[in-house]
Formats: C-alpha cells, sequence, structure tokens
C-alpha cells in the first residue's frame, strides 16, 4: 500500500521530478563517475598500461607523503593561511553586512553594494596581477609611498614573512562583498516587530545590534562557520601559484599547490590523487567534528 501511494506521490507531480533528471545526469557523470579514478592512488599507475593494468602498490603512495620532507611544511602553511582567513577574513563579511543594513540612503548602499561585489567578479589571474603591480618593487604604490616616507623599497613577493599576509588581504577584498550577501538575505529576514520592540524599552542601535540583529542571524553564522572550518585545509591553488616563487615555499607552499605541481608539472598523477584522497579525509572530519560541536552547544547544524 505504502508504495502505491509513493508512486501515485510521483505519478502525479511528474513535471517536478522530470526536472531533477539533468541535475542527477551531471552528479552522477561529472562528480560520482570519476570516483572510480581514485584507485590509482594505490596504484604504480602507468599512462601505457592504464588504470585496469597498472600495478597494485597499496598505501605507497600515503606513506611516501606522510614521511616526505614537506608534509609537515605544507599542513603548516595550509593550517596557517586558512586560519588567517578565518580569524581576519570570516568576520569581515559579517561587519560589512551590517553596515549595509544600516545605510538608510538607498543610492549609497546600492553603490557600495557593487563596489563591494564586483571584486568577486574578477579573474584570479587579474586580481594577482593587481597585486603583483602594487607590490612591485620598482614601480608599485607601496614602495613609492615607502620610497617617499625614507623607507628603502621591499620585494615584498619574494620575502616569505609577507606572502601569508598578502594572500589573506587579496582575498578579503576579493571575496567580502559576495560574501555579505548571504548575511544580507539572513538581514532581510529579520522581525521588524523586534526592533520595534526594542526601541520602546529604551535599547539604543548598538543595543539593538547586540540582542536582536545578531542572535537573529547567528543560525546562518554557524552554518557558515562550519562550512569554512570543515576546508581548513583546501586552499584554491590558483592564487597561491600566481603569487609565489621558490623562495616563499617556506611559507606560501600548500597541499593543493604541491598536487598541481606532483600532478602536472612532473605527471605523477598516483602521487596526487593520494594526497588529494588525504586532503578529502580531513576535510571530512573537520566539518564532521565542527557540525557535532554546533549540534552539542546549539540548535544549529547541517544535518
Amino acid at each position: 500500500m505504502k508504495t502505491n501511494k509513493k508512486m501515485e506521490h510521483i505519478l502525479k507531480r511528474k513535471q517536478l521530478y522530470m526536472m531533477l533528471i539533468p541535475f542527477l545526469l551531471y552528479y552522477i557523470f561529472f562528480l560520482y563517475r570519476p570516483l572510480i579514478g581514485l584507485q590509482i592512488a594505490f596504484k604504480d599507475y602507468s599512462l601505457f598500461k592504464g588504470m585496469a593494468e597498472s600495478e597494485w602498490i597499496g598505501f605507497d603512495h600515503f606513506i611516501e607523503f606522510f614521511s616526505g620532507p614537506y608534509f609537515f611544511r605544507l599542513l603548516k602553511n595550509t593550517f596557517l593561511i586558512n586560519l588567517y582567513g578565518l580569524v581576519i577574513g570570516f568576520p569581515i563579511p559579517i561587519i560589512l553586512a551590517l553596515m549595509l543594513n544600516e545605510l538608510k540612503n538607498l543610492k549609497l548602499k546600492k553603490f557600495v553594494q557593487t563596489a563591494t561585489y564586483l571584486p568577486h567578479f574578477i579573474s584570479a589571474v587579474v586580481v594577482a596581477g593587481i597585486v603583483t603591480n602594487l607590490l612591485a618593487p620598482g614601480s608599485g604604490l607601496f614602495n613609492v609611498i615607502i620610497e617617499k616616507l625614507g623607507g628603502e623599497k621591499i620585494y615584498f613577493l619574494t620575502k616569505p614573512e609577507y606572502f601569508r599576509g598578502i594572500f589573506t588581504g587579496m582575498n578579503i577584498w576579493k571575496s567580502s562583498g559576495y560574501g555579505a550577501i548571504v548575511y544580507l538575505a539572513a538581514l532581510s529576514g529579520v522581525d521588524v516587530n523586534l526592533y520595534e520592540a526594542a526601541r520602546i524599552d529604551g535599547a539604543s542601535k548598538w543595543k539593538q545590534l547586540i540582542n536582536v540583529t545578531i542572535p537573529a542571524i547567528m543560525p546562518t553564522i554557524i552554518i557558515m562557520l562550519i562550512l569554512r572550518l570543515g576546508a581548513m585545509l583546501s586552499v584554491g591553488f590558483e592564487s597561491i601559484i600566481l603569487l609565489y616563487q621558490p623562495s616563499t615555499y617556506k611559507t606560501a607552499d600548500v597541499i593543493s599547490s604541491y598536487v598541481y605541481r606532483v600532478g602536472l608539472t612532473d605527471s605523477r598523477y598516483d602521487f596526487a590523487t593520494a594526497i588529494g584522497i588525504f586532503n578529502s579525509i580531513v576535510s571530512l572530519i573537520l566539518i564532521w567534528l565542527s557540525n557535532m560541536f554546533s549540534r552539542r552547544f546549539s540548535e544549529t547544524s547541517l544535518w
């Protein structure tokens, strides 16, 4: 009987279920089918022998990575760059959204929104080029200012100690405006009656922010934080590769850039796949732990 009811339910809404077909096909062919290729992480993969004929070597690639000279450096750099982004970059879209929400001048609000959203749509290559030109040792704006103030010019992009700050600042400028969209959407759903009640009780703007606005968008903040924590070992290699160089590998080389070098440059596809699997497993554990703690200490979680 239950099966018949389910079939009736599906047939009545068959048009809606048919709309799911393209998305299911996309996931099957472009996300799940490629998972078959993960087996090369456990093989001595050869392009000439193919995936099926390559020799099975078990966890040798994983052992090589864990015992290699770059493992702890890659782990440290990836974690620290993400930590910088979390501590400094995560609150900025929230603050920006709160400030935009308080703007009463609609023309100014639209201008600020557009100006802060635009960097998100600029190519990473262009953004890296802008940063490189601004920090150029000869005619870069920052070095011109330093020279005018009586200091010596600095070639920032060759100094390992500056790389994390430069990369974090670039990402904040590029993504903060776009990231604020989520929080602006959450703010639009806050009941205006709560503000009226707070004003009647004599609450100032600051108290309204602390006691009404932030608690109202807290579930959204927690969900975004969980997703961010789950990506603590994921850094987009495009911007890293465009900015770093051998002299800054000490602080700039991360797991994704190392995978790019050994996988595409050195053609060690099996070794690069093993590193990618390790990265994915750690990310899954982090997001599971973040969700577990969020569910235990608050009422918000992903599942």
